[in-house]
């Protein structure tokens, strides 16, 4: 790898598997300017599609995540350390289903389920677009739910709808 300073070759000085091993992380040193920077390297599953809720296909990019997370969480107090944790925690139940086409609607169930203990205001955030709410009531209905302790119903990801 090159440095992304002077673009002169490095050297990998510490290796670790994190994050139930599905990540690499990497300290390196440049050999000219003598800079030190981490690499992270993910597991990328190839050929995982993602059938959407208005019947199309698209290939799965973990950024699409990301995006609906950063959304959710916009304004909210977290470290990116967490987030990249919680994001991997979805990713994790995507890839232990073991197929080849996911639903959009799975992956919203599993973020929902994430959300829930990680930020209580993101998962108001995220189901409120997830589910389409179109009343303040429905509002209502969710964050009463939420405050409800051992609700069984929605941790298995099985949502009523809205």
């Amino acid at each position: 790898m090159k440095c992304p300073i002077c673009q002169s070759a490095t050297k990998v000085t510490n290796s670790r598997a994190s994050e139930r091993e599905r990540i690499i992380k990497r300290r390196r040193i440049c050999a000219r300017c003598q800079r030190r920077f981490t690499t992270y390297e993910r597991i990328e599953l190839l050929g995982l599609t993602v059938a959407k809720r208005n019947g199309g296909k698209e290939p799965y990019y973990r950024h699409k995540i990301e995006l609906g997370l950063r959304k959710a969480l916009e304004k909210r107090p977290f470290m990116e350390q967490q987030f990249q944790r919680l994001v991997s925690s979805v990713e994790n139940e995507i890839f232990n289903l073991e197929k080849e086409l996911v639903s959009s609607d799975q992956i919203g169930k599993f973020v929902l389920v994430h959300l829930k203990s990680f930020d209580k205001v993101a998962y108001i955030r995220f189901a409120s677009v997830y589910r389409n709410f179109r009343s303040p009531q429905a509002f209502e209905r969710e964050i009463h739910r939420l405050e409800q302790p051992g609700d069984r119903q929605q941790e298995k990801g099985s949502f009523p709808a809205q």
